[in-house]
């Protein structure tokens, strides 16, 4: 049980791997935003012991809060959810018409885009729900806010949720799978709803959802690009 967050965290990984070596378009974004979101696997202190308690190599979770296998995590993640729909897809970028940036609904471009910094700290201070939930209320919120800003991108919002969740549940049932008694021995179950969805805490099919959901827009919206499909061309 000692390595399986790291193993798993591999696992992801060549997952990241294997999409970016088939995806060549979409390289350059993948790498970005998993970079952006590396620094994020830093937040474990917020997680650890509130939502769970993962054993880790050399003890870093217990001893200090933080560890290398969330770093992992977070970079896998980050370029993955940004991704995958595009892979799927096989989209293609082109820069925003300049007239369509001019529309009035992008003065508020900046807020949306700080949304999910905006939201999480008053969430997190002011109520008393476990982090996964700030964390995904905030991740959710800055999905509407970017759509409210960029409405081209809902159908990208939503597909890119759904396929990064699906994604994740297949990861997360192949891990419970292996190690059955993983889930309870590691997540703080008390304190969630304690569903659990084959063997799968429900709260990490909403993290995997949001995340999905914030971040398969995120790219488009801070470069000002637009996709469409290879077909199209």
């Amino acid at each position: 049980m000692q390595n399986v967050y790291w193993i798993w965290s591999l696992v992801l990984l060549g997952v990241w791997i294997a999409v970016f070596a088939a995806y060549a378009p979409g390289r350059g974004k993948m790498l970005r935003m998993s970079l952006v979101t590396l620094p994020l696997g830093l937040t474990e202190p917020l997680f650890v012991p509130a939502y769970w308690t993962p054993p880790t190599i050399f003890d870093l979770a217990l001893r200090t809060g933080f560890d290398l296998e969330s770093l992992l995590f977070a970079f896998a993640v980050g370029g993955l959810a940004a991704t995958l729909y595009d892979a799927l897809s096989g989209a293609r970028w082109q820069s925003l018409p300049v007239e369509s940036r001019s529309a009035a609904r992008h003065r508020w471009h900046a807020l949306a885009l700080a949304t999910p910094v905006l939201v999480f700290p008053p969430v997190a201070v002011l109520t008393t729900l476990n982090p996964i939930y700030s964390t995904a209320i905030a991740l959710l919120a800055a999905a509407a806010a970017s759509v409210a800003c960029r409405p081209d991108l809902w159908r990208r919002t939503l597909l890119g949720a759904a396929v990064f969740a699906l994604l994740y549940f297949v990861f997360f049932l192949a891990l419970v799978t292996a190690d059955p008694q993983y889930v309870r021995a590691v997540w703080n179950l008390s304190a969630l709803s304690g569903v659990l969805v084959f063997g799968i805490p429900l709260e990490e099919l909403l993290f995997a959802a949001a995340l999905g959901s914030a971040w398969s827009g995120l790219y488009e919206h801070l470069t000002w690009r637009t996709t469409y499909a290879r077909s199209s061309n």
